[in-house]
């Protein structure tokens, strides 16, 4: 999973006449994060995605990968020449490779905004008769290279250049050669916007671009600390809770309740492997078949995420005093037990919520909301059916991952002809997709800090399930372990809080090192070693590490002496030997509500469970 910062879905692009020099895209599609292996993509990543170009403009492609161009958003700061209105900013797309943009508008040339759109100004012929001096013409899409366009305005005296286009925006890219010969900027404005500016300011306008920071950390780090650490504390404790009960009504004779509860899946050794080789297939799958593979995932996790909620609230439901009647007596599949009504009405909620954001899963205004509670609710389910039995297959699968984690990050570059890392397609998808759909695995809010690129688009944090579950099944593990040698739950608390320090390390590492960060690179050792050392430190070691500390099964109820044998009563038909119908024959005295560790020998009466004549 990933934690990406300021990720948006990236609009469509279609090539024109003047991106003949630019790559919109690289052949090899994007990757994302498959349900079916929703642990195994832990990476954290701040960037912005934007069609057909290097994300963020910080790192130029390399020799190999064409002429993929950098690009990054920008502003265009209008005001009138004759006073009126207050400025106004406006987005761009620009390549810096061509030339960097100031930070601070106050830091920015204001340059006479000249109207050219008649022309693509393509040849001299285009050029007006007195040129472009200190002037930055607005100038039309199309028909030749954006290196002609801007190697003629700067030819002119223009001190920068604007492309209006009525497509989507796409990098204005070039070659080396050219980036080193032009020394304007050049960038890309929306026709939408360019009427805009005419409209409120008329044609005498004057304007400054400029490309403001971002800052480093925003408030919406908060929210995702909170929801991820929260998750995984109440995952672990509803874990660890569950298998003690779990425990103790395997050896209850009236258990039909318990029956029907999910059972706990125990991982070993050869799952984890099975499971890593899994991941990795699904990754590079995703890699090369993104576009086909993404509606399959979106489709598995509205599912899965609806079972998730429904196993989160149905022991809320069945809390409630009122509304307990059931389905009346009938033969239709699932039915035929005769669940109660307000658990199927549930069900029903449940799915119309998955189903509710897989329509609107790209409303930016509120979708994020439902898919963090679908993803909460996953989460907190799969953390309460997988279960590490020992710390020794926590720290198989821990460090399995971690390794898997690095070398998806930081190794995959080497091998990819785009050199972007194979988990920085899986958090951003790819560039080129002609769906330009995001897979759902991953909790995302959007930047509160006010930022005038804001306007371009809404940039989201996203932080994968995989950051959430794989520290979470060693959480609850630690749980359960504190209530089996009863240790006041220390190494819950203390792994929970291992989890929180390791994910602020992973924020500041994001902030201090701008680029794709695997968060389970600080997430495995502050949790592993934390529950390691108290497990040393309280010298339980050996039984923390091979979960020998678990009592396997609860102490069996003592049973009474067997009765003493008293005639039997004459037999009038076989009949009156039985039961009535409808009734089991008691197989031991003590009553239901009754603990069967609580029953004694002199509670037993002899001759109860004997039919009288």
């Amino acid at each position: 999973m990933r934690w990406c910062h300021h990720c948006h879905r990236s609009h469509g692009t279609r090539r024109g006449p003047d991106t003949a020099t630019v790559n919109t895209g690289s052949p090899w599609g994007g990757l994302s994060v498959s349900s079916l292996s929703s642990l195994a993509f832990p990476a954290i990543r701040r960037v912005r995605s934007y069609p057909g170009c290097t994300v963020g403009g910080r790192t130029p492609a390399p020799a190999w990968s064409g002429t993929q161009a950098a690009c990054e958003y920008g502003m265009v700061h209008v005001v009138s020449e004759a006073g009126g209105p207050r400025g106004r900013d406006y987005c761009i797309l620009y390549n810096p490779q061509w030339a960097h943009l100031p930070h601070d508008l106050s830091k920015a040339s204001l340059l006479q905004l000249r109207d050219w759109t008649a022309s693509v100004l393509c040849s001299p012929a285009d050029l007006p008769a007195k040129g472009f001096s200190n002037q930055i013409p607005l100038v039309a899409r199309g028909n030749c290279t954006f290196y002609e366009k801007v190697r003629l305005a700067q030819g002119s005296g223009a001190r920068g250049l604007l492309v209006v286009s009525k497509e989507a925006l796409v990098p204005p890219g070039g070659n080396k050669t050219q980036y080193d010969e032009i020394g304007i900027p050049v960038a890309l404005l929306s026709y939408k916007d360019m009427l805009d500016i005419f409209k409120t300011f008329g044609r005498a306008v004057r304007a400054a671009l400029y490309a403001p920071k971002e800052p480093m950390l925003d408030y919406n780090m908060v929210i995702i600390f909170i929801m991820a650490v929260g998750t995984v504390a109440l995952g672990g404790y509803w874990a660890g809770s569950r298998d003690v009960k779990r425990r103790y009504m395997k050896h209850k004779r009236d258990d039909g309740l318990e029956k029907q509860e999910d059972e706990a899946v125990d991982v070993t050794p050869v799952m984890i492997c099975v499971f890593v080789v899994m991941c990795c297939s699904m990754l590079v799958l995703l890699y090369y078949f993104y576009d086909k593979l993404v509606y399959v995932i979106i489709g598995i996790f509205c599912l899965a995420s609806s079972t998730g909620l429904y196993s989160c609230l149905a022991p809320l439901v069945q809390r409630l005093p009122f509304c307990q009647c059931r389905v009346p007596d009938n033969s239709l599949p699932y039915l035929h037990k005769r669940p109660q009504v307000r658990l199927l009405l549930l069900a029903l909620l449940c799915l119309a919520a998955s189903v509710v954001w897989g329509v609107f899963r790209n409303e930016d205004q509120w979708a994020w909301i439902l898919q963090d509670a679908l993803g909460i609710a996953f989460c907190l389910y799969t953390l309460k059916t997988i279960r590490l039995p020992t710390f020794k297959a926590c720290t198989l699968l821990l460090l399995v991952l971690f390794v898997y984690d690095v070398f998806f990050v930081f190794i995959t570059p080497f091998l990819t002809k785009s050199g972007n890392s194979i988990m920085v397609e899986v958090a951003t998808g790819p560039s080129d997709s002609a769906t330009h759909e995001k897979l759902p695995m991953v909790l995302k809010v959007p930047r509160l800090n006010a930022s005038p690129l804001a306007l371009c688009d809404r940039p989201f944090s996203l932080l994968g399930f995989g950051d959430i579950l794989v520290p979470g099944l060693l959480v609850a593990y630690c749980h359960r372990f504190d209530i089996q040698v009863q240790s006041s739950r220390v190494y819950f608390v203390a792994c929970t809080i291992a989890y929180g320090v390791g994910l602020l390390v992973t924020f500041m590492a994001l902030a201090l090192m701008q680029r794709g960060q695997p968060a389970l690179l600080y997430l495995v050792p502050c949790t592993l070693v934390t529950s390691g050392a108290l497990a040393l430190w309280r010298r339980e070691l050996g039984m923390f590490w091979t979960g020998s500390g678990f009592a396997k099964d609860l102490p069996q109820p003592p049973w009474a002496p067997a009765p003493v044998a008293s005639p039997q009563p004459p037999k009038a038909s076989a009949a009156l030997s039985q039961p009535p119908p409808g009734e089991d024959a008691p197989e031991c005295p003590v009553p239901a509500e009754q603990p069967p560790e609580l029953s004694t020998p002199e509670e037993m009466q002899p001759g109860a469970s004997e039919p009288t004549a």
